[in-house]
């Protein structure tokens, strides 16, 4: 029996935030490099490709990665992880 039931809603994807990420991103019209340049800023070393391996699901994120990407943004954690909130909710 599948215990980690959220896991087959995620598609194969390793993270729950970076699709919130990416629409966030775009919709302030940052690019990643911007990101991984502010990252590096407050001293997280992590690549453009880092940041777009985030936002389709093929990395996981750390957590203090996770803060850091929502301070540049200008949002809460809370939003970037709206998504499984809303699922856990459910249950």
């Amino acid at each position: 029996m599948n215990t980690r039931k959220y896991i087959d809603k995620l598609n194969g994807r390793l993270n729950t935030v970076g699709k919130n990420i990416e629409t966030i991103r775009k919709q302030q019209n940052k690019s990643r490099q911007y990101l991984s340049d502010q990252l590096m800023i407050l001293g997280i070393d992590l690549s453009a490709q880092s940041v777009f391996d985030i936002e389709t699901g093929s990395r996981t994120v750390i957590d203090y990665e996770l803060c850091a990407i929502a301070k540049i943004l200008g949002v809460t954690t809370d939003l970037l992880l709206e998504d499984f909130k809303d699922y856990l909710d459910k249950i």
